[in-house]
């Protein structure tokens, strides 16, 4: 009877241990066997930032993993044309935006995602920034870029300077810290585009704004107007307010003054926000979002969609890919995002935790202008935004005038709209 006792036991117990192996291996074999998605992007600063939102859509997806990927910034438009091309392309990708997504839906290398669920959670103005020629939508948008001049608030309150609203409010405050021996400005132009960034966030009040963009969108004047040789102008009078040599210094130049307190401001977009709140997080910063224009009650702030994801057609596992696009297209994805790298969602409905990117986002909602050569004027091959920034560092070294900077910048233009969409090509990497 006992034996009988322990031996139907030792079954049970036996039974209970091979069940549970058995669940094991089946939990083990799922995540073998789970879907691997290779994701590129060219913010290898975000990785960790990345990887707890990935990590999250895991979670909720055990039977898909998201393989991050990201690239130098430099870089990465080579890299993603030649995988594209060669056929080695990843399943998801981060586009750049407006010219430089519609080129790769135009060259069919896109999964069209108008049907996709969560879609209508933006505006339709950030769709424009994803879309082909054929106005359907190839991604999902991910922030909303606005660009602001950073000021250090401490330096400001030494000198008992006030936040300047206006441009001539602007020279003013910069005269102030040069007569104190205060850089007023930290800005780099080694990189060409950190010039066009420049006269992005300073011009739009020089050349009148909206009206000004609606009539070169509409035909009616062109960038050899006079009131675009006005923002040149603001532009060379800013010279004496940067850093000397600054042509000579990149980015990580400029920030390093910002830093060590040897300049008062910075001018670039508002993502720099998350560097500084991890590099000088006992410096107080404030943001100037634009300029007044005459007569305004709020300054006009200059914006664009930073970039997007989507999904390159062909892959082999568009459905996995899809249910992705789903969840970047979520509230939850966008308030995560912003949460977490202190950047303003385009994901309506999102409310920013911080309180500067809250002030950044109710300035681009009360009163925006796009990002001009940006938004407009990026196709080509060199683009026109090319022409204009590498114009601008001609400009400085006086090796070229105002006139024809805006001049080539507007042969540019018409040439790039007379060639069309440009057919991608493996690009041959420098060696």
């Amino acid at each position: 009877m006992k034996k009988s006792l322990l031996l139907g036991m030792f079954v049970i117990i036996c039974s209970g241990i091979l069940a549970a192996c058995g669940n094991g291996d089946s939990s083990d074999s799922s995540n073998e066997n789970a879907v691997e998605l290779e994701m590129y992007s060219w913010r290898t600063e975000d990785r960790s930032a990345y990887e707890e939102i990935i990590a999250a859509f895991e979670e909720e997806n055990p039977d898909i993993k998201i393989k991050f990927n990201p690239f130098d910034s430099t870089e990465y438009n080579t890299i993603l044309t030649n995988a594209l091309v060669s056929g080695t392309g990843p399943d998801i990708v981060q586009l750049r935006p407006y010219s430089g997504a519609q080129t790769i839906a135009d060259n069919g290398y896109l999964v069209a995602l108008d049907d996709i669920e969560g879609i209508d959670n933006f505006d339709e103005s950030y769709l424009e920034a994803a879309q082909g020629s054929d106005g359907n939508t190839y991604g999902i948008p991910l922030s909303l870029n606005v660009g602001v001049i950073f000021y250090n608030q401490n330096i400001f309150e030494e000198y008992g300077l006030d936040v300047p609203e206006t441009w001539e409010d602007f020279v003013s405050v910069s005269e102030e810290l040069l007569a104190n021996d205060i850089i007023p400005v930290a800005q780099g132009g080694r990189d060409a585009y950190l010039l066009s960034m420049l006269h992005g966030v300073i011009a739009p009040t020089a050349y009148g704004g909206n009206e000004f963009v609606d009539e070169l969108t509409e035909g009616n004047t062109d960038l050899t107007d006079e009131r675009m040789l006005a923002s040149l102008d603001r532009m060379e009078e800013i010279a004496a307010f940067l850093p000397d040599d600054f042509v000579a210094l990149d980015d990580n130049d400029a920030q390093a003054l910002f830093y060590a307190e040897e300049a008062a401001m910075y001018i670039n977009g508002d993502y720099r926000l998350e560097t500084f709140e991890n590099n000088i997080p006992d410096i107080p910063i404030g943001v100037i979002t634009g300029f007044k224009e005459e007569n305004a009650e709020e300054p006009l702030a200059m914006d664009w969609v930073d970039s997007s994801y989507g999904v390159v057609e062909g892959t082999d596992h568009e459905e996995e890919a899809l249910k992705f696009m789903e969840f970047m297209a979520s509230q939850e994805f966008g308030q995560t995002f912003s949460d977490s790298l202190s950047r303003v969602s385009a994901v309506d409905g999102v409310t920013a935790t911080n309180e500067i990117v809250q002030q950044v986002t109710e300035a681009s909602e009360a009163n925006s202008t796009p990002y001009l050569m940006l938004v407009h004027y990026g196709e080509g091959s060199p683009t026109s935004k090319t022409i204009f920034e590498d114009g601008l560092q001609g400009m400085y070294l006086g090796e070229i005038t105002k006139e024809d900077l805006l001049e080539q910048t507007q042969e540019n233009a018409e040439r790039a709209a007379e060639e069309g969409v440009e057919e991608l090509e493996m690009i041959e990497e420098d060696e």
